[in-house]
């Protein structure tokens, strides 16, 4: 899939003309904004880190040439600098690639939120026996979001393993981040139909599309359309990383504006395996010239209304 030079996004002058790291909280003030809330951030356990990280930045099949992380440095020195940032409101998604891996993902997971302010309490989920058992435990233990990633996974969303577990989701209310899109690669289950058959099945599961669903945006876009409670997150989408491979087509920006609008797109980052600063990924947003109304709704209105952020956006939900 490709498209001209004619269609990608037409960069109109910035409201602010360069945007650092250090000048992200004033751009969330101007805005007349609380902070940002962030639902596509990553915190692992140190091995797994590792492992990611080696990987993101020496390349392979999933990640291709692979990058630099911009913010490798330590659990401590990242959750300041979100702080510093204005990040109130972040996940800590972890996601398995294999039976066995997933139960105690969410300890780790679950662990970390109890002890860090301002991060979701989060969750996982692998197609394995007992996982509707371990799923209800970690909503129990007060999961406010989970993610589940397709490609790396290399599994079928429609399996009748997990079928219950999409289910109990949309009962509950509780969001799923799913990387359905085939980025960077396509994979024997990515792509927007596997996933629109488990939304047929269970029509009010609060799911986030990862990504914006690039480089499939029409086909996600058309899933957010037809689904009450799909949303779309906006991780790495109109940078200039993603840009210069994946540009997302004009034509759509309209139906890009009324998402948002709608309570359907929410600010994602990638934060920290990500080749760019926080910054960069903020002012790609506000270079698309949709409107300050827009960047509110994406940067915080919109994950307010989906997670209910105010007063204690970190407390199970049924709880004071």
């Amino acid at each position: 899939m490709g498209w001209s030079a004619h269609d990608k996004v037409v960069v109109v002058q910035n409201r602010i003309p360069e945007l650092t790291d250090a000048g992200v909280s004033a751009w969330w003030r101007g805005l007349g904004l609380p902070g940002l809330a962030d639902v596509h951030v990553h915190f692992l356990p140190e091995r797994m880190e590792r492992r990611v990280w080696h990987h993101f930045e020496n390349g392979g099949p999933l990640v291709g040439k692979g990058w630099r992380i911009h913010y490798r440095v330590s659990v401590e020195a990242r959750v300041a600098q979100l702080k510093d940032l204005g990040v109130k409101v972040f996940s800590a998604l972890a996601y398995a690639h294999r039976p066995g891996m997933a139960e105690s993902l969410n300890d780790w997971t679950l662990d970390f939120a109890r002890r860090t302010p301002g991060c979701l309490p989060s969750a996982t989920f692998y197609p394995e026996p007992g996982v509707l058992d371990y799923v209800r435990d970690a909503l129990e233990r007060g999961a406010r979001i989970f993610k589940v990633h397709l490609q790396v996974g290399d599994f079928d969303p429609r399996l009748k393993e997990i079928d219950e577990v999409w289910g109990l989701l949309a009962e509950r209310g509780v969001p799923v981040v799913v990387h359905a899109s085939s980025i960077p690669l396509p994979g024997r289950c990515t792509g927007p139909e596997p996933i629109a058959e488990v939304l047929a099945r269970h029509p009010r599961l609060p799911m986030i599309i990862a990504h914006l669903g690039m480089p499939e945006y029409d086909e996600f876009f058309q899933v957010a359309e037809a689904f009450s409670g799909v949303r779309l997150d906006t991780t790495m989408a109109f940078t200039d990383f993603a840009e210069h491979g994946m540009p997302f087509p004009a034509r759509l920006k309209p139906r890009l504006r009324d998402l948002g609008l709608a309570g359907k797109v929410l600010l994602g980052s990638d934060f920290p395996n990500i080749p760019h600063s926080y910054a960069h990924q903020l002012q790609s947003l506000d270079r698309l010239g949709l409107g300050e109304d827009w960047l509110r709704a994406v940067c915080w209105d919109n994950a307010d209304h989906l997670l209910d952020l105010t007063p204690d956006y970190t407390q199970p939900p049924g709880q004071s």
